[in-house]
């Protein structure tokens, strides 16, 4: 099979893989989930921009490398590129070999024709086999007839949420999808192929619970591929403090949160919810997501001041992330002990790169004390700077996007001195 061929296959076995339809219609944030669900599974991290080359968003004339294919396949249970690349090499034999199986059958003769008046026996016989003959033709042409096509135009699909701000929130979706070839499809809240869910062609309504406030992409997905999507705002009605457990998330009240000028979570509060903190302790996140205004990720700037609150056991890398949540795309400042920077990732939009294959050795920091942060963008190159010190520079891939939202992620807990986010038309500050 030919390199084009077997990246064609590749791309429709992701399809199938992750459930989000056609890769055509992918947009960019749908590339960056699938490089955190790329790493998470291989332990190798390939970025936004690598997977949008091999999947011809982003002009690109050279081939990718055999680490980058090794890396796709092993996410879909192959060993490597040359193991997926003699699988389908080996179909393509199994069907020629088939085709010259029935090619060199053996030519038999006709018998002489009957002559004579056939008496009831042969009639009946003659009978049974046309009528059992036509059966199988019936059969074989319902069962491999080709499915109507799926046409977007058929399909309806939009939402509401229950309240206006705060989480969690109800969305109630209404579909319409009468003209589906199964009995069902798929209502899908975000990128993530978990919050899916099939209903009925025949229903009208569908709701789901948004535990996180952010910027979603609701898709309505029919035989895999996705026929209507659209935007979803869910805002926090001010700061939201969560624990970030699985199924649901531990939400902690402003009393706990507020104090002394800070934004933070004490690991006693933490405790004091049952949550264990060892051996391997939750993400505490402080969330805001609103309408800033019109401020922008090419056009703005931002300052805060930070500190990790925990560091014991598998807790002693101090993993802080600081996310600027942009509509379909973030930024996203890592932060780490210094021993632990291969395990980092900064993103400025379009702009990715990986701890595993850059030096980001400048986010490695002494996270016990306050560490001042400001990030930047003006002329579509982003910066970064710590403690006032310019240690980061994105020359490239810096795109615009409006911002809906702050994020903090703290490995065990941590607390925030203030913030502050303009770019001379809006103005927004936090002093806690």
């Amino acid at each position: 099979m030919p390199f084009n061929q077997l990246i064609e296959t590749l791309k429709q076995q992701y399809e199938t893989h992750t459930g989000w339809g056609d890769s055509r219609t992918w947009a960019n944030q749908d590339f960056i989930k699938l490089s955190a669900l790329i790493q998470q599974r291989t332990g190798v991290t390939l970025s936004h921009v690598t997977l949008k080359r091999i999947w011809g968003k982003v002009k690109y004339d050279s081939l990718p490398n055999t680490y980058t294919l090794d890396t796709l396949v092993h996410f879909l249970g192959f060993e490597d590129w040359r193991s997926f690349a003699s699988a389908h090499q080996k179909n393509d034999a199994d069907d020629i070999s088939r085709t010259d199986v029935v090619a060199k059958e053996p030519v038999t003769a006709p018998k002489p024709a009957l002559t004579g008046k056939p008496d009831n026996k042969r009639i009946w016989q003659i009978t049974a086999g046309v009528a059992l003959l036509t059966g199988i033709v019936i059969t074989y042409l319902s069962i491999n007839k080709n499915p109507a096509p799926v046409v977007d135009a058929d399909y309806t699909f939009s939402s509401k949420k229950v309240v206006t701000q705060g989480v969690p929130n109800s969305v109630i979706f209404d579909y319409g999808a009468a003209k589906a070839p199964g009995d069902s499809v798929i209502i899908q809240q975000s990128w993530d192929t978990k919050l899916r869910q099939k209903v009925s062609k025949w229903d009208k309504q569908h709701t789901s619970i948004y535990y996180y406030p952010d910027y979603y992409r609701a898709k309505l997905i029919v035989n895999n591929k996705i026929v209507k999507q659209h935007d979803l705002l869910i805002k926090s009605n001010g700061w939201v403090a969560a624990a970030t457990l699985s199924p649901v998330p531990v939400y902690f009240d402003n009393t706990e949160v507020m104090r002394n000028g800070k934004m933070g979570v004490s690991a006693a509060s933490i405790a004091a919810h049952n949550i264990k903190m060892q051996p391997s302790p939750p993400f505490m996140l402080y969330s805001n997501v609103q309408d800033f205004g019109p401020i922008y990720s090419d056009d703005f700037v931002f300052e805060t001041s930070i500190r990790n609150d925990y560091k014991e056991g598998s807790a002693v890398c101090q993993q802080t992330h600081l996310y600027i949540l942009c509509e379909g795309t973030a930024i996203a400042i890592p932060l780490c002990a210094k021993g632990c920077v291969s395990d980092v990732d900064l993103i400025f939009t379009d702009h990715y790169r990986s701890g595993k294959k850059t030096d980001l050795s400048m986010f490695g920091t002494d996270l016990s004390k306050f560490v001042k942060v400001r990030v930047e963008a003006h002329n579509k190159i982003g910066k970064v700077y710590l403690d006032d010190k310019l240690v980061y520079t994105a020359s490239s891939g810096v795109v615009r996007s409006k911002i809906i939202g702050i994020d903090y992620s703290f490995q065990g807990t941590g607390s925030v001195d203030y913030v502050k986010l303009s770019n001379g038309k809006v103005n927004y500050v936090d002093e806690f």
